[in-house]
């Protein structure tokens, strides 16, 4: 049987209470939102921190000029709002004012992905991986419960660039234990299979292990690696899963174009090409239901992972 996890708080909860901890640690730290502080759990950060905190209300290509401005004199801003709203809106503002000058921006938006569920296809951010790993000299971070986004905000912090951290709205699996650390650049071996390598990231890393179960009770041993960091990626972590087990699968709530998919086959196809099978939106857009009943229509779970998984073993042993 698939394993069972103890669910934790969503991410963007993990997002709010690690502001707390860096707002008292660093009198630097400002926080930016665009009128969803409660959403995006930077309301208590407001509270605390009254003086560091600006709510710029629904303008968020002004809100990332105004964050540039900030880190300009030398404090560290992280902006927050829904990534369709803080990304897709602001774009043009975070390429010409944070991208191009390298500006030490931290955007940490909420309400990823189609897992945000009722709100429908205008609020469901499928093609922001695409465009922040597009945007040069730009990290690009995606955790999978509350022990690594904690820690990929203290990593967002510290680090001397921009960043893009994509934050969910439900409630995930806890993964991982308390101290995990996550550095940027790096990927999470979970495990190691000798059959083929499950690569996932976020709400799919779950059933990605839950996937390798099912496979294990088949005779299939599946490797599961959370690629946390999908810029700048591991490369040699990618290498050495494709050279143990000789198949990929990669599993992402996100289109198939510029994403997760892309990413792992570009490196897969450079450092040692194997047999690589994709789960992901596709190339669609979602619609409004739950997030369970999303992600069961269009695919993003444990049974479609398994069976993206026979068919890349198969095609390698063809």
């Amino acid at each position: 049987m698939p394993r069972e996890f103890k669910m934790g708080p969503a991410t963007r909860e993990s997002y709010g209470e690690m502001l707390l901890v860096l707002g008292a640690e660093n009198p630097n730290i400002v926080v930016l939102d665009a009128d969803l502080s409660k959403s995006t759990y930077t309301g208590k950060f407001g509270e605390k921190f009254p003086d560091r905190f600006f709510n710029v209300g629904i303008a968020e290509a002004n809100m990332a000029s105004i964050a540039a401005g900030l880190a300009y004199d030398g404090k560290i801003p992280f902006l927050s709002s829904f990534v369709c709203f803080g990304l897709c809106k602001g774009f043009d503002q975070l390429r010409a004012g944070v991208a191009y000058p390298r500006a030490n921006v931290k955007c940490a938006f909420t309400h990823g992905g189609i897992s945000i569920g009722e709100d429908g296809p205008s609020q469901q951010s499928v093609e922001d991986f695409a465009l922040a790993t597009a945007l040069p000299g730009f990290v690009v971070l995606h955790p999978a419960d509350d022990v690594s986004a904690k820690a990929l905000v203290r990593e967002a912090a510290a680090h001397p660039g921009p960043v893009f951290l994509r934050l969910g709205r439900p409630k995930t699996p806890i993964l991982y234990a308390p101290g995990t650390e996550f550095p940027i650049g790096r990927a999470k071996v979970i495990q190691k299979g000798k059959d083929v390598t499950i690569v996932a990231i976020g709400l799919l890393v779950s059933e990605a292990l839950k996937a390798a179960d099912i496979l294990k009770a088949e005779g299939v041993e599946a490797g599961v690696i959370d690629l946390y960091c999908l810029k700048p990626v591991d490369e040699a972590a990618l290498a050495a899963a494709a050279a143990e087990s000789g198949a990929i699968v990669t599993a992402e709530e996100h289109l198939i174009w510029g994403g997760l998919s892309s990413i792992v086959a570009r490196v897969v196809s450079e450092r040692r090409p194997v047999p690589i099978r994709s789960v992901s939106l596709g190339d669609t857009y979602a619609e409004s239901a739950t997030g369970p009943e999303l992600f069961k229509k269009y695919g993003l779970t444990a049974e479609a992972i398994v069976k993206a998984a026979k068919e890349a073993v198969a095609a390698k042993r063809g």
